[in-house]
């Protein structure tokens, strides 16, 4: 029998102290890079966008790689790039952490919608806030002191 998935998932990667980093003239190329990244793992891109401190990738998981190895391939391969090409000279690096959240394939264009609309989001609410709120939407307990 063959192998069939379908999950898809909202990873969100925050940098390091959360410092705004990742200007907009080269975001675009950072995108395209990671999206390199997630096809090389044979995994697909639904939509990828962020702002200065986080960046959001809407993805499903092929069953060959685990969650953990697929995200810490994107930073560590991003980061590489980001520190070679100067773009962003700031950058220090991603978080430890990052969060991971699985949609029903019923919310997955509204999910992409989201993403696709970040920097008109967080005109009006924080990335700490945006994230204790889907946290709290997935019902995850968390302590405020490790969101820092």
């Amino acid at each position: 029998m063959s192998s069939f998935h379908q999950i898809t998932y909202q990873i969100i990667i925050g940098t390091k102290t959360r410092e705004r980093t990742i200007t907009e003239d080269h975001s675009e190329e950072l995108y395209k890079y990671i999206w390199g990244i997630i096809k090389g793992k044979k995994c697909h891109l639904y939509r990828i966008n962020g702002v200065e401190d986080h960046i959001h990738i809407v993805s499903d998981l092929h069953p060959s790689i685990s969650l953990a190895d697929f995200v810490k391939a994107i930073k560590v391969a991003s980061s590489l790039w980001i520190k070679e090409s100067g773009k962003f000279p700031r950058f220090k690096g991603w978080q430890d952490g990052y969060g991971a959240f699985t949609y029903s394939v019923n919310d997955r264009n509204s999910l992409i919608e989201y993403v696709k609309n970040q920097k008109e989001h967080h005109r009006k609410e924080t990335f700490i806030d945006e994230y204790k709120r889907i946290l709290k939407e997935q019902n995850i307990e968390f302590d405020e002191k490790y969101l820092l």
